[in-house]
């Protein structure tokens, strides 16, 4: 059983009971903002949390010495300001003063030292802090982390709103992995979660907004809380969600198909939002065979059409073959184009056969229906690969088994698919951990090497050049292989939500329901 909260608080979780006090026993329409998604989240242990569904409830409850601005800049948050030394190796946080944890605790640097510490124990992107020489405490508002040597980009590895560094309350350092206490500073505290049907979260009434003069931008800046409560209920099907926000059960809803959109547009108080800020690609796993001879995934790589992953995934797409967003810093145009869209059946054949593919050994395709887009694309690759003579299975999971297999390269699966948001908007820093992880590369000396140079690099040029490099190796050896640039159209009620604004994570904050 998994652990939420302590005492008669966790047995009321677990059994789906709302909270005592919570706005979810009366549910006031007025009040209440309701969020059609398609899944609820696997959980919200921050340190362990990656997918979309966790962490547009995360970043709701908990918040971060530093986050990113609208711009994808790395803002202090619960930091007032941060000092760092000319060689890139200390960092200094100045803590902002008054800031309640949800319990009324007074956040303090021991939360945050031991904040670090678990998260260096726990999570799986904990490989980001190999470097840190030391966290300090040396007084009640300051933070300070050492590292053995340079890194020019550590400042926008701790603003990663996936697997984010948010603070907890310093009691929570031994806790395991997603039995942590939802606790944090946000503006939002947990109510009510329901794993089947819905979660619900309430205003944090001892919120602590940041008086410094940031208006609210991206994830940082002061937050004001205008409404008593968001409900999130869990929707799989995309026709509920849409009949949902018709009648008027839902206020804003996510994941509506492109050929259902026109449902939407011809109501004038409905309101649609394309956001094409995302990637979506397959992972190939290196360590179970035959994916684990370098021609077998370029086999794999060599069947992909584009074209025709982009007709059937459910989502707004464009094609592009760079593993960043254009127009950020790190986009190389041209480059590495080469490994995008082969689609040459022959080829494909040809390095199968290089890779001691035996006719009739089957690929095991692992995806879910709980996101249409991963398992059409799926559905295409199986026929493109049959075209070149490579046998496979489609194995249909869960969205939590299939991601959780994806990190931990259980289930016996060769090629899943995925999308990442933060990660090409954010760079290379972000895109580490999901290039070895999700692959499961290892030993890979050429890449490691790349990455060495790109942090220790204080000069961006030298960084750019040691991306491409980055992006060449992944790419070439097809331990992730690029399908399109796509986005998620959601809907919502402009008349009940007039100040609503778009961002790659739904943000509930400074909105106001009329």
């Amino acid at each position: 059983m998994i652990k939420y909260l302590q005492g008669v608080a966790a047995a009321a979780l677990i059994l789906g009971v709302a909270l005592a006090g919570s706005p979810a026993l009366a549910q006031n329409k007025a009040t209440t903002l309701v969020y059609g998604n398609t899944a609820g989240p696997e959980t919200l242990d921050p340190y362990v949390g990656s997918s979309t569904v966790d962490l547009e409830v995360v970043h709701h409850i908990f918040e971060g010495l530093v986050g990113m601005d609208g711009s994808y800049a790395a803002k202090p948050m619960l930091a007032s300001k941060v000092d760092v030394a000319d060689d890139g190796k200390l960092f200094t946080f100045a803590l902002r003063h008054g800031v309640k944890f949800h319990n009324g605790q007074e956040m303090t640097s021991a939360d945050v030292k031991a904040s670090f510490e678990r998260y260096r124990r726990i999570s799986p992107n904990a490989a980001v802090l190999a470097d840190v020489e030391s966290f300090d405490a040396p007084d009640a508002t300051t933070f300070v982390i050492r590292l053995k040597k340079t890194n020019a980009v550590f400042l926008d590895v701790l603003k990663s709103p996936v697997y984010p560094f948010v603070i907890l309350p310093a009691e929570q350092k031994d806790k395991a992995a997603r039995e942590v206490e939802i606790i944090g500073t946000g503006p939002f505290k947990l109510a009510e979660w329901r794993k089947d049907s819905h979660l619900t979260l309430e205003k944090f009434d001892g919120y602590v907004p940041d008086d410094s003069g940031k208006p609210a931008d991206g994830l940082v800046g002061k937050k004001t809380v205008n409404v008593a409560a968001v409900r999130y209920r869990f929707m799989p099907e995309a026709n509920a969600r849409i009949a949902a926000l018709q009648t008027g059960e839902a206020d804003i809803i996510s994941n509506v198909p492109r050929d259902l959109v026109g449902r939407i547009e011809g109501r004038g108080d409905l309101q649609v939002n394309r956001i094409l800020a995302c990637q979506q690609y397959f992972i190939v796993n290196t360590q179970q065979p035959p994916t684990d001879k370098v021609q077998m995934r370029q086999a794999v790589r060599a069947a992909v059409g584009v074209d025709d992953m982009i007709g059937a995934i459910s989502r707004p797409a464009k094609r592009s073959h760079a593993m960043t967003i254009p127009g950020g810093e790190y986009y190389g145009g041209d480059i590495n184009s080469e490994f995008y869209d082969q689609k040459n059946p022959k080829l494909a054949a040809e390095l199968a056969k290089q890779a001691g593919y035996q006719p009739g050994q089957k690929l095991n395709l692992m995806t879910t229906a709980t996101y249409p887009e991963f398992r059409d694309a799926i559905l295409v690759l199986s026929e493109q690969l049959k075209e070149a003579g490579i046998a496979s299975e489609v194995q249909m999971v869960d969205w939590a088994t299939n991601a959780a297999n994806m990190q931990s390269g259980n289930g016996n699966w060769n090629i899943s698919s995925t999308s990442f948001c933060s990660n090409p908007n954010l760079g290379p820093q972000q895109w580490k951990f999901m290039v070895y992880n999700f692959p499961h590369v290892k030993g890979d000396a050429e890449l490691d090497a790349a990455y060495d140079k790109f942090y220790t690099s204080l000069a961006l040029d030298d960084r750019k050049a040691a991306w491409r490099a980055i992006e060449k190796r992944v790419l070439e050896q097809a331990y992730m292989i690029k399908i399109a640039d796509i986005g998620v159209i959601q809907a919502l009620n402009r008349k009940r939500l007039p100040d609503f604004r778009d961002y790659y994570i739904n943000r509930f904050w400074n909105v106001s329901l009329k």
